[in-house]
């Protein structure tokens, strides 16, 4: 795996991936930037999030259950000293589907934070990373 960085000025980079898509990544005004994408710690805890989802979701839809949607919220805490790694991480799931099992959703998680989430096992060597998740019965389609 690849990845490029192109310098935008300030403290503003365009970040290309291997597969060709680009993001911005800046920092806040009074660190010198321009406040025109998320800033890097941010990002990690974005590719964390996206990680650990696409496995849930993966996983929930080998175990066939009946998902509609999944909001996922991640709040990082970081070290006072330099370099103010994340020193704890929780992320809450909220899965919406029709008769989710508990038990899936518990395995899952599981499986996801101890065996495929590259990102969680990485950031897991500095960071305690908890998990709480809720359940949302969706809505019956109309007939």
């Amino acid at each position: 795996m690849q990845t490029s960085l192109k310098w935008a000025g300030g403290v503003a980079f365009i970040g290309s991936s291997a597969s060709g898509h680009k993001v911005v990544i800046d920092g806040p005004p009074e660190g010198g930037g321009r406040d025109l994408g998320p800033r890097p710690m941010e990002m990690i805890l974005l590719g964390l999030g996206a990680c650990t989802s696409y496995d849930i979701v993966s996983i929930l839809k080998k175990a066939r259950q009946d998902i509609t949607a999944i909001d996922i919220e991640l709040d990082g805490k970081r070290a006072d000293t330099i370099p103010s790694v994340f020193t704890d991480i929780h992320i809450r799931f909220l899965i919406t589907g029709r008769g989710v099992s508990e038990t899936q959703v518990e395995k899952a998680i599981q499986l996801s934070a101890e065996k495929y989430c590259s990102a969680s096992i990485m950031l897991g060597k500095t960071a305690k990373i908890t998990h709480s998740f809720q359940i949302k019965e969706a809505e019956k389609p109309a007939t």
